[in-house]
């Protein structure tokens, strides 16, 4: 198949074009290693004192506004990846499933999560809150060939000739011959992986000007609107000298949302690379951040036991994970939680106690830039959010407790999650210290002079007298409760003139980790 489609690539004198471009990324990554590259793309421009991005999954814009007011932006969060805001397929026979925002109609800025209108609203308040935005964009394929017809914004195509006339794309800006990625493919052909349909979704040629001018105008729209950047969908299955144009295309931020001069769109690619495939991660770093997979697989391996947790004295680079500033880290997205996207093993919110210390490990420590996932509660991984019956998405009720109902997991508003984004925003600047651990499955370690973190993932209690790096006095734990009018309602620690405190864990809490900071959330 692959020689066949060559050669009739070089009669059509298009192949012949794209095998060049396989060289010229082989040696992009080649230039990479020899210089150092220091891409304007991996800056977050998060707002002062801000950190960690949070994946509302199919939130409404009238919803994410009113969370970066009421929640995120008191608790510190710096921002929200959002869904893919352009026109999908309305795919009712498969009963609205999450995986038609993923299946384009055109870039008209009306989804089931709100039209332009809307998402503008949506960006200036959340801008003014210091929470910014990150769009889920679409930007490899259109749809496949669904047995409905009709887009979120009430466009229509002609799938079998390849027409989308709400853009517009016609058969010549998709990739030839018509070809569709099979599971050997990965491991052996980074051409068809780039220019194949993936699961049949009709595979753009981003090499095309017309395609790369719909691509840029559609991101630069959503610039001026007031989003800090993108995830680049499915990256991995374009070539990267093809982005590298559009990125470079594209506008600076906007400053009336309060982004400075001349800052870079942040980029942050999605490669699925766990190793031996034709197509590394690395082949992307020069030119953005990368999501890393391996930390969420290799974490959730760690916290459900397989392997100790002493070993993560090393975490980072040294387990085989990208340089820190290339690294988007997250235990678990919206495709592996799902089983998808090599997501076997993955600690997901149905797991709560491995999977809250997970986090609190990957936030505690300094390697990457993270993100949390906030799901709703599914059993069917094709199932959408929770709609109504004309399939308008239900929004999230709030409760009492400040947790999530109508069907909404919301773990970013768990105290667990939402305490360690406080803990991260006191260690910010500091590096690891004073690790300490039993040999086996008891770690602790401190971030400077600001805060310490303890894990016990054994079968028996942790009781030690271990040294916090922190002041002296007294702090409340704050995985175990919040601070209350200046005590604590869960365990308080007292810390001595040298630093060193009793750390206890019992070997059956529900929680497994204790964590300290100075600021206010923890020092009374």
């Amino acid at each position: 198949m692959y020689i066949i489609a060559f050669y009739l690539g070089l009669i059509a004198g298009k192949e012949l074009e794209r095998e060049t471009k396989f060289v010229a990324a082989t040696l992009i990554v080649w230039l990479a290693s020899m210089f150092v590259m220091v891409s304007p793309y991996k800056n977050p421009y998060y707002a002062d004192g801000r950190s960690v991005n949070v994946h509302l999954f199919e939130w409404k814009w009238d919803d994410i506004a009113d969370e970066c007011e009421r929640f995120l932006a008191p608790k510190g969060y710096g921002g929200i990846q959002i869904s893919p805001p352009n026109e999908n397929v309305i795919l009712w026979t498969y009963n609205r499933p999450w995986w038609e925002r993923y299946q384009p109609m055109s870039y008209k800025l009306v989804t089931r999560s709100g039209d332009e209108r809307q998402f503008a609203d949506m960006l200036r308040r959340c801008n003014a809150a210091g929470v910014r935005i990150y769009v889920d964009a679409v930007i490899n394929h259109m749809t496949g060939e669904p047995p409905e017809n009709v887009g979120t914004a009430g466009s229509t195509a002609v799938f079998r000739e390849w027409y989308y006339p709400a853009v517009p794309f016609t058969r010549e800006h998709f990739n030839w011959p018509h070809c569709i990625i099979d599971g050997m493919d990965y491991v052996n052909n980074a051409f068809r992986v780039r220019n194949c349909e993936l699961v049949g979704l009709k595979d753009l040629n981003q090499s095309d000007e017309h395609v790369r001018n719909m691509i840029v105008d559609f991101m630069n729209e959503l610039i001026d609107l007031g989003v800090a950047g993108f995830r680049i969908d499915a990256a991995k299955h374009m070539w990267p000298e093809d982005l590298r144009v559009i990125y470079d295309r594209l506008h600076n931020l906007n400053t009336a949302h309060g982004f400075p001069e001349n800052a870079r769109p942040y980029i942050y690619q999605e490669v699925i690379d766990y190793g031996g495939e034709a197509i590394s991660r690395d082949e992307y770093t020069p030119i953005g951040a990368v999501t890393e997979f391996k930390v969420g697989l290799e974490l959730s391996n760690a916290f459900r036991g397989n392997n100790q947790l002493r070993w993560l004295v090393t975490w980072g680079p040294q387990w085989g994970l990208l340089p820190h500033e290339d690294a988007l880290t997250f235990i678990d997205n919206h495709d592996n939680e799902r089983g998808h996207g090599g997501g076997g093993g993955i600690l997901t919110y149905k797991e709560a106690r491995p999977y809250k210390a997970a986090i609190a490990f990957l936030l505690a420590h300094p390697y990457g830039e993270p993100q949390i996932m906030s799901s709703y509660w599914f059993l069917d991984s094709e199932i959408g959010p929770p709609m109504d019956a004309q399939g308008n998405i239900i929004s999230p009720s709030i409760n009492s407790d400040d947790s999530c109902g109508n069907g909404w997991i919301c773990q970013h508003r768990w105290r667990q999650i939402y305490a360690m984004v406080a803990f991260r925003k006191a260690a910010a600047g500091t590096g690891l210290n004073d690790w300490w651990d039993n040999g086996a499955n008891q770690i602790a370690f401190c971030r400077g002079g600001s805060a310490f973190i303890a894990i016990n993932n054994d079968y028996w209690s942790l009781n030690q007298n271990l040294q916090t790096c922190l002041p002296a006095g007294t702090y409340c734990d704050v995985i175990s409760g919040n601070k209350v009018n200046n005590s604590c309602q869960g365990k308080s620690v007292t810390v001595g003139n040298d630093g060193r405190a009793n750390i206890f864990i019992g070997a059956s809490e529900f929680d497994i980790m204790l964590a300290i900071h100075v600021g206010p959330e923890s020092r009374l």
